[in-house]
């Protein structure tokens, strides 16, 4: 419950500073994506903030229009996964967030594939 409560906390506070500041404009104090600063790609992550940041505001087209695959797939993901780790923590249970080899493979797989189609495409 005490790791359930921390990680809300958290996740709390994040939400809070993003609700006030507009990844959409230039010059906001945000953590810029390492990968793309290295290699001037997007990485399959690029647009979560700005997803994030939409999502809280209501703008779905323009959350899709962020990070699609993030949208469609991650999201959900996550949610599940978050449900499934606190319905645990409640009961007393402790649930490991982990994911087997052929969920990693499927993760990796999928990430790979967005990368390289949402470079190409531009």
């Amino acid at each position: 419950m005490r790791r359930a409560s921390l990680a809300l906390g958290v996740a709390a506070l994040g939400a809070g500073y993003l609700w006030h500041t507009d990844p959409h404009q230039p010059g906001q104090l945000l953590l810029p994506c390492p990968f793309r600063l290295l290699t001037g790609l997007l990485c399959p992550f690029c647009g979560g903030t700005r997803l994030a940041y939409d999502l809280m505001h209501g703008d779905v087209v323009t959350a899709f229009h962020d990070n699609a695959a993030l949208l469609v797939l991650g999201v959900p993901a996550l949610a599940y996964v978050l449900v499934r780790w606190l319905v645990a923590g409640v009961r007393g249970r402790h649930l490991p967030l982990k994911l087997t080899a052929r969920g990693n493979a499927v993760v990796l797989g999928t990430a790979a594939v967005w990368m390289v189609a949402r470079n190409l495409i531009g």
